[in-house]
């Protein structure tokens, strides 16, 4: 294998001279830099994408930013990203933030540090004005902003669609889990819901919650059942809270769902191999992926954009949570 000290004596140069190079950090001259090209060149030495791009003038990484990495729907995102970019020549760096701005704002500099030409962000703090200094283009992923093109599912019609599915089916008690507030998705799922609710001869009450997370999800549902012991019907904030109110309605020792129907948000696949199984409102978190990075590369590419902002449907996917007929 070929390493930096190869390159080093190959050009005629110290080991740190070449290191300044690949880093673009300090002072170089212009012929020793020439050298050190040269040596990179003919040694056919790449210690990673950056020094790659450094030579060639160009790179092939792009940057994409998830705040959880851990729930089941954001590696869905991430390999519809993946799959696309590789498929076009472009290889990805990812980072996990959970939900922290510092973090975010740490792997935000080392997507510019490592010389990214793009930017995919699902993350929830894009208003905090921390992306000021990226000068590569950005794409939202599961959320939007008026200021960057955005790929989105239609949250609202998703609140919509699992409101109206429990009232036709029957539930007249029915409590919405309502999703963190700072998240804007969540708010739509939830707006979308009492729309429909607040249409409809039902009593609706609402617990809201204040993460995704698989470690709070039992605490939510416990909560739920506790405050609302009278509910037959439930909207979870995503699938995770579903399976957690499965769990918690069983050992309650209600009957799903002939006592309380459940509906669960993103089918992530868990979601099928629960007992029983979660009905859920399905977002196409692999399709979405595949469109944001098809959608970056055309800005890369400095292509006509026809659509800055994509949203795209969701569908009920009815499984053993909810009453047949």
């Amino acid at each position: 294998m070929v390493t930096i000290r190869d390159v080093a004596k190959q050009a005629g140069v110290s080991v740190a001279t070449v290191s300044r190079v690949l880093n673009d950090n300090g002072y170089v001259g212009a012929d020793t830099r020439k050298k050190v090209m040269k040596a990179i060149e003919e040694l056919n030495y790449s210690p990673n994408e950056v020094a790659r791009s450094l030579y060639k003038r160009e790179s092939r990484l792009i940057g994409l930013l998830l705040p959880d990495i851990t729930n089941p729907f954001f590696p869905q995102l991430a390999r519809g990203v993946e799959d696309e970019l590789s498929e076009s020549g472009f290889r990805l760096l990812l980072g996990n933030s959970d939900e922290h701005v510092q973090k975010e704002m740490d792997y935000i500099q080392t997507f510019i540090q490592n010389n990214v030409v793009g930017i995919i962000s699902a993350t929830n703090h894009v208003d905090y004005h921390i992306y000021d200094e990226v000068k590569a283009p950005l794409v939202l992923l599961d959320r939007t902003t008026d200021n960057h093109p955005a790929v989105y599912a239609d949250g609202r019609e998703g609140g919509r669609l699992a409101a109206r599915t429990l009232i036709e089916k029957g539930s007249r008690k029915i409590t919405i889990l309502k999703g963190p507030a700072h998240i804007k998705p969540a708010r739509d799922r939830f707006q979308g819901a009492i729309e429909e609710l607040s249409q409809a001869e039902v009593d609706f009450s609402v617990l809201s919650t204040t993460s995704y997370s698989f470690e709070e999800a039992l605490g939510w549902a416990k909560e739920l059942f506790e405050q609302f012991p009278d509910t037959d019907g439930v909207i979870a904030s995503n699938d995770i809270v579903g399976i957690a109110a499965i769990h918690e309605a069983l050992k309650r020792g209600k009957r799903i769902p002939e006592e309380v129907q459940i509906i669960g948000y993103d089918d992530i696949p868990q979601s099928r191999l629960s007992y029983p199984t979660l009905t859920t409102i399905r977002q196409p978190a692999y399709e979405m992926g595949r469109e944001a990075a098809r959608l970056l590369i055309t800005m890369i590419r400095k292509e006509t954009v026809t659509q800055s902002t994509i949203q795209m449907p969701v569908e009920l996917i009815e499984r053993d949570t909810t009453r047949k007929g």
